[in-house]
């Protein structure tokens, strides 16, 4: 004898999958570490002290 299946529940199941694959691969191809990100920081920090050392007071 087969097993009774739910199909809402199943559809369900399925659409969780899909979207758990999709959050995955955008995570992989986007997400930055925490030392990438505060070496991005670090160094626009950095180029806006440049530019501000560089401004002529009027």
């Amino acid at each position: 004898m087969s097993k009774i299946i739910n199909l809402r529940t199943a559809r369900k199941q399925a659409t969780r999958a899909e979207k758990r694959a999709k959050n995955t691969e955008n995570a992989a191809r986007h997400a930055r570490s925490k030392a990438a990100r505060a070496l991005e920081k670090a160094e626009a920090h950095r180029a806006r002290a440049h530019l501000d050392s560089h401004k002529r007071e009027t």
